[in-house]
């Protein structure tokens, strides 16, 4: 049977790998082996041209973690810790999503994704959550997933997937949704109170997830879209 096509948004950053030193589309490689493992193809798709013209070439997309979102876009200042601003990128990704939404494209937000989701609906961000929460379990250090426990609301997606008792999900977020968007809801809560995910009130598959499924030992969110697509 074919593999559904994937299609994942990159980063661009400079890197090393072997001898060189250049500025590089990159992509964390757990969300590829979690698209394969739950029966996906992965495309990586890079944030330049125009990646909202491969939406009607792809079965499902996700939105892949990154920097923060220019703040400007919900209509607040940068916070002094909002940081990894990459203009083009937001470009990029808040006409793919544009797309993909218009097209009833299975869509999986995670981290980032799940804010380009909120902002591109029109709510907005706290720009830096341990402000908000008084602790930094969401991202306890440089590098290292905080493991932290989210409950999802029953009779969701996200509850069909991942069952309504409470999981530990690895995260690494900074930032969290404030104003949640018309039309959608909260489908997830940490203990702090964080929304943790989200899902439209109605219409196609479309998911999105504060934490690191990729990070995560199951594949279950994975599997939920590519059985969708």
């Amino acid at each position: 049977m074919r593999r559904p096509v994937i299609g994942i948004t990159s980063y661009v950053e400079p890197a090393k790998f072997t001898v060189w030193e250049l500025r590089v589309a990159l992509l964390p490689y757990m969300y590829v082996e979690q698209v394969v493992r739950a029966g996906g193809q992965p495309v990586v798709l890079p944030p330049a041209g125009d990646p909202a013209q491969v939406v009607s070439r792809l079965d499902g997309l996700i939105l892949a973690g990154g920097g923060d979102i220019d703040p400007a876009r919900y209509g607040e200042p940068p916070h002094d810790r909002t940081g990894y601003i990459r203009k083009f990128r937001d470009e990029a990704e808040f006409a793919l999503l544009t797309e993909a939404l218009d097209a009833g494209l299975p869509f999986l937000g995670i981290c980032r994704g799940l804010q380009v989701l909120n902002v591109a609906l029109g709510g907005t961000l706290h720009q830096h959550l341990p402000d908000v929460v008084g602790h930094a379990g969401h991202s306890p250090e440089p590098g290292r997933f905080g493991p932290l426990p989210i409950i999802a609301k029953p009779g969701t997606r996200l509850a069909k997937a991942l069952g309504t008792d409470p999981v530990t999900v690895p995260h690494y977020h900074h930032q969290a949704i404030d104003r949640l968007a018309p039309g959608l809801t909260a489908t997830a809560t940490a203990d702090d109170g964080t929304i943790e995910a989200v899902e439209p009130d109605s219409g196609a598959f479309t998911m999105a997830v504060q934490w690191h499924p990729e990070a995560a030992e199951d594949c279950a969110l994975f599997e939920a879209l590519v059985a969708a697509c």
